[in-house]
């Protein structure tokens, strides 16, 4: 059982690394919100990290790729940084929880060492959790905003995406991944420490007591026989 939650772990991991990858490409980030003069569904717009995507009635959709960053407004151009920073982390998380599965032979046999890297592991992974939660949640709260201004105009409100979604349960995802992973790290040291602590004793149990002074057996005078 305690192996199969490494290996549950692991699985959650690509699931993670999966998650993290689509969100970042999908252009479905902002899409467009069919309220007040913008009821009829004439054209529909998408707004991702790298592109725009329009799609028109009876027409294929069309997609254009941001001409400069710097026409992005200040929660996408994080979320780019932090999305690709997730993607990394992912990785290199799932590399090191790979070194610190009991079953793999990665570290050798030293227990202590793939400890250690288990919670490394760990600890990127909620690091990872956070680097895709902020972004997500910074876009979406910025789309909320507008979205109830009463400035802004109802063409240039934007709904939820379903990257935003799938964001979200990628980054719960990644935080159920960490938080087992130091659960089991956690359970992994105490019973290297218990077992540490069985040697201490065994070998304590075979030291000879240092106050005791050791005689040795003579034989006894009347036993003793001369011969002439």
């Amino acid at each position: 059982m305690k192996a199969k939650l490494e290996i549950l772990a692991l699985v959650l991991g690509f699931i993670g690394l999966f998650g993290t990858i689509t969100v970042t490409a999908l252009p479905t980030w902002k899409v467009s919100a069919f309220i007040g003069a913008n009821l009829i569904v004439m054209e529909e717009l998408w707004e991702g990290l790298w592109m725009t995507c329009y799609r028109q009635m009876n027409l294929r959709m069309q997609c254009k790729v941001y001409d400069s960053l710097l026409i992005l407004p200040a929660e996408l151009q994080a979320a780019r940084g932090l999305m690709c920073v997730s993607i990394a982390l992912a990785v290199i998380s799932l590399v090191v929880t790979g070194f610190g599965i009991k079953r793999t032979n990665l570290c050798g046999d030293n227990t202590r060492n793939k400890n250690i890297t288990l919670a490394i592991g760990g600890s990127l992974y909620l690091i990872s959790f956070l680097t895709t939660l902020i972004p997500i949640s910074w876009v979406g709260h910025s789309i909320i905003r507008q979205f109830y201004n009463a400035a802004t105009h109802d063409a240039q409100k934007r709904e939820l995406g379903q990257a935003l979604y799938i964001g979200w349960a990628t980054s719960a995802v990644l935080l159920v991944t960490g938080i087992i992973l130091l659960v089991r790290y956690d359970k992994r040291r105490s019973d290297e420490e218990q077992v540490y602590n069985g040697i201490y004793l065994m070998e304590g149990k075979n030291v000879p007591n240092q106050d005791t002074i050791y005689q040795p057996k003579t034989e006894s005078n009347m036993f003793k026989q001369e011969y002439v």
